[in-house]
């Protein structure tokens, strides 16, 4: 698959997905650009170029077979492929995310959670298991991940990214409040949650 998509009409695609299949009945069979982008508050224009990209095409004066829409959708984020992801710290954020069910519909599971406290070695999340750092290789051998999540202390997000990719993961959610240095071959999406809530505050 062709990934010549800007990378913010890509965030937007997974928008789309939910509005979609939040809507329900005959009525709905149907669904144009004007009525998604209305109900997301985004231009016409704009939403009928992103969905471009997934090679669905609408039909005159009907729009877009919701149905037929939801599966390119799907197809081009590739939520029908399984990914298997590991997590790295366990504390609070990190137990929230384990339990999130959301992950699935984008077909990725957490397989396992890899935390340093010898404390939390053993425990179950969500029926996922939490190991010491020790088991991360036999982890990495036994699910074969190419997806990770970092949510330690910025001290050791660096040191946790580097051994990530050194094990072949090829993506990397990082909630450390820090920038990683990764190899352009390595997809890193840095999401520092207080300085997001910061900007939010600045604007009201």
């Amino acid at each position: 698959m062709t990934r010549d998509i800007p990378e913010i009409s890509l965030q937007r695609l997974p928008v789309y997905l939910n509005y979609l299949k939040s809507l329900s009945g005959e009525e709905n069979k149907f669904i144009s650009s004007g009525a998604i982008a209305a109900a997301l508050g985004m231009g016409e224009v704009l939403v009928r170029k992103d969905l471009a990209y997934t090679s669905s095409a609408g039909r005159p004066k009907v729009g877009y077979v919701r149905a037929e829409l939801i599966a390119a959708l799907e197809e081009y984020l590739g939520c029908n492929v399984k990914k298997n992801a590991v997590l790295v710290g366990v504390g609070g954020l990190g137990r929230a995310l384990m339990s999130y069910g959301g992950f699935v519909n984008y077909g990725i599971e957490i397989v396992e959670a890899y935390d340093s406290d010898p404390a939390k070695e053993g425990m179950v999340i969500a029926g996922k298991k939490v190991c010491s750092a020790d088991e991360f290789e036999r982890g990495m051998a036994v699910y074969s991940p190419r997806l990770a999540i970092i949510a330690v202390p910025a001290s050791a997000a660096q040191s946790v990214c580097d051994m990530l990719i050194a094990a072949g993961i090829k993506g990397i959610l990082n909630f450390a409040p820090v920038q990683l240095k990764a190899p352009e071959s390595v997809a890193v999406r840095n999401i520092d949650v207080a300085a997001n809530l910061a900007i939010i505050s600045s604007m009201i």
